[in-house]
């Protein structure tokens, strides 16, 4: 990634949500629906988005247990998911 050195600032609002800054978001391929992993690092709090420009980089992003759906069922279930939601809010407006 070319931004990893860069630094910038979020603030957690009292319900704990922070918004990722617009170049992280771009960089990493993050838009409304992403799903990401949280994990607790001794460095800290790291956020790994799901999304297909990850998975085909081979990022790691998910530890897969045994009796597991495979990725690709979840991954069109996460599209299916998507595509409802970008449909409902495409509604909303009518």
């Amino acid at each position: 990634m070319s931004s990893t050195k860069k630094v910038d600032s979020v603030w957690f609002t009292t319900k704990g949500q922070v918004v990722i800054p617009a170049w992280l978001r771009r960089e990493f391929h993050i838009e409304e629906g992403t799903k990401a992993v949280v994990q607790a690092t001794p460095e800290g709090i790291l956020l790994k988005p799901v999304t297909r420009h990850a998975i085909e980089r081979g990022f790691g992003l998910l530890k897969r247990k045994p009796g597991d759906k495979p990725f690709s069922e979840e991954w069109e279930e996460h599209k299916r998911r998507e595509k409802e939601l970008e449909e409902r809010h495409g509604h909303q407006g009518s």
